[in-house]
């Protein structure tokens, strides 16, 4: 009897081994993908704006409506409130922008360009710089302003 009592122990220890075997999991967990692109998403909305050109001017505002954007990035030229011209974040002496943008206009497909002077800039050095511009052999000129300026309404008559 002792014997018999001991085999069913036993044979009961292995059948508990049996039941217990866990089957291979067979579903994907996109828990860790989920949480990795929600923080890359974070990182990019962060990011993106700080991606935008550097220079800090005061844009005067206005009415219109946004230009439509192209393949390329867009060639920025930004005069400051000081007078100081830029291309994109390059500092360029007055004299050296037109030959800098005749190089600059060889190697790109698009000849648009968007003009950001500082409200406080006089009208007569905005002029002069589209005037380089236009030189420089760019003729698609946008001007940047920024948004929920005043409206012109149409006289009643």
């Amino acid at each position: 009897m002792g014997a018999a009592v001991g085999q069913g122990q036993g044979g009961g220890r292995r059948r508990r081994r049996g039941r217990n075997r866990t089957r291979p999991m067979s579903e994907i967990n996109v828990t860790p993908f989920v949480d990795v692109m929600l923080v890359l998403l974070i990182i990019f909305m962060v990011a993106a704006p700080l991606l935008t050109v550097g220079v800090e001017v005061e844009l005067p505002k206005s009415a219109a409506t946004a230009l439509p954007g192209d393949n390329e990035e867009p060639l920025t030229v930004t005069v400051t409130a000081t007078g100081s011209v830029q291309i994109q974040t390059t500092e360029t002496a007055r004299d050296q922008l037109v030959p800098k943008l005749r190089a600059i206009a060889t190697e790109r497909e698009s000849d648009r360009v968007f003009l950001r002077a500082d409200g406080s800039v006089p009208y007569s050095e905005v002029m002069q710089i589209l005037g380089a511009l236009n030189a420089g052999g760019f003729s698609n000129v946008g001007l940047v302003t920024d948004t929920g300026g005043p409206t012109l309404n149409e006289p009643e008559g």
